[in-house]
């Protein structure tokens, strides 16, 4: 319920983390249920792996966009591209029991209509990004700032140390994206921070989650009282 609340506060997409967030299979399936009830966004899910079982199982459940984490090179960008397309382009198996009601109905159309973003945020995944972003059948590039600090150096995410450095690979993947004709994507920890990056160039920003934003309600409103 509380998924489909945030779906009606005038978000483009919602996205769902398969990968690092507490929710199996039921819980994505449960959740893209949810955003769609709310008449708005598009469900996006960021899977676990890349894996074509877990890349097909996100789009049968409904998702209209998948994000694949950690991604090193061109050859893994084409592997998330066959598991996300359909015979013709890709590998994955029919069986659209959810996704059939609301995106296609025929493989091309559901090809179409479903966008792939893949993860740069390991050290090898920076150095090839330009093939990267030139790899036929993704829609974008997706940074993962925690890795990606953690990728040029930094002992933590947000490392002051590493600061010049990773705006520097942040820079690079933007303009690699930029020249490709790619979306230049981002996750951000807060809106102050999603507002510079659009300024910068990018037009797909996730901003914080559902737990960091429930955390700052709660004590904004604690604060308040209390003063």
């Amino acid at each position: 319920m509380s998924t489909e609340r945030l779906a009606m506060t005038g978000y483009d997409y919602i996205a769902l983390d398969g990968q690092h967030g507490l929710m199996g299979y039921a819980g994505i399936l449960s959740n893209l249920m949810a955003i769609d009830a709310a008449h708005g966004p598009a469900g996006i899910v960021r899977v676990e792996a890349n894996n074509a079982a877990v890349i097909g199982q996100a789009l049968d459940a409904g998702a209209r966009g998948i994000i694949v984490p950690l991604i090193n090179n061109r050859e893994e960008a084409e592997a998330a591209v066959r598991s996300a397309r359909y015979p013709g382009t890709g590998i994955r198996s029919y069986g659209p029991m959810r996704s059939g009601l609301r995106i296609g109905p025929t493989p091309a159309e559901a090809d179409a209509a479903v966008l792939l973003l893949v993860m740069i945020e390991t050290p090898e995944g920076l150095a090839n990004v330009e093939e990267i972003c030139a790899t036929e059948g993704i829609d974008g590039v997706y940074i993962g700032p925690s890795d990606l600090c953690l990728a040029v150096g930094g002992r933590y995410p947000n490392d002051p140390e590493v600061k010049e450095e990773f705006e520097g690979a942040i820079t690079r993947v933007l303009s690699a994206a930029q020249a490709a004709g790619k979306i230049p994507a981002i996750h951000t920890a807060a809106g102050s921070i999603a507002k510079e990056r659009i300024s910068q160039g990018f037009t797909f920003i996730t901003i914080a989650s559902d737990l960091t934003h429930l955390e700052a309600a709660a004590r904004q409103q604690l604060q308040e009282a209390k003063s």
